[in-house]
């Protein structure tokens, strides 16, 4: 019976060490995620506004070239 419960209670020593470590990750991951959506939103800003200006300097070229 003591051996039972010797093992039982280092199983949940484990587990809870396991649910903290899951925990710290599970924060980590949602840190990550939100960095990486606002570096995307960045990114995106800076291609459309690329976009923009390609699209103006290609508005500017005279479409007198024929094939």
């Amino acid at each position: 019976m003591e051996q039972e419960l010797s093992s039982l209670e280092f199983k949940l020593g484990t587990l809870v060490q396991q649910v903290h470590l899951l925990r710290t990750d599970g924060v980590a991951l949602r840190e990550r995620v939100a960095a990486l959506e606002a570096e995307n939103q960045r990114l995106k800003a800076k291609l459309d506004v690329a976009t923009a200006r390609i699209e103006s300097v290609l508005a500017m070229i005279p479409e007198t070239m024929e094939s």
